[in-house]
């Protein structure tokens, strides 16, 4: 799987997990995105064939439905929501693990928005 980062997930940590799990991962900074608009990330995501990780959840919760509401289609969406308790917040690892146990539920990714964190 690919996974294109949204700018507030691309602590350095979390791509040495996702890569050492053997996910390919894509930066905005690499391909020029760094610093756009939520709606860009989700079109440059779209257009390469990549899932979207991100911590936006409610703005991207309003792009996946207006996407699906106008008939599209996208690759998939993981979301990352902040539990506002720094106990409680996923860790890198944790993250890494969840997305590895979406991926081996065999559940299809395109098109669904997923909070990774109901996968802990």
């Amino acid at each position: 799987m690919r996974i294109y980062l949204d700018d507030n997930i691309t602590d350095g940590r979390l791509v040495t997990q996702l890569k050492k799990a053997g996910y390919g991962v894509v930066l905005p900074l690499d391909v020029g995105t760094n610093g756009v608009t939520d709606p860009s990330h989700l079109i440059f995501a779209i257009r390469q064939g990549l899932v979207l990780l991100t911590r936006n959840h409610d703005d991207f919760e309003d792009l996946h439905n207006l996407v699906m509401a106008a008939g599209g289609n996208h690759f998939g969406v993981f979301t990352v929501r902040a539990d506002n308790d720094p106990t409680r917040d996923m860790k890198i690892k944790i993250i890494t693990s969840a997305i590895g146990k979406v991926e081996r539920s065999g559940i299809q990714l395109a098109n669904q928005l997923i909070v990774v964190n109901h996968w802990r």
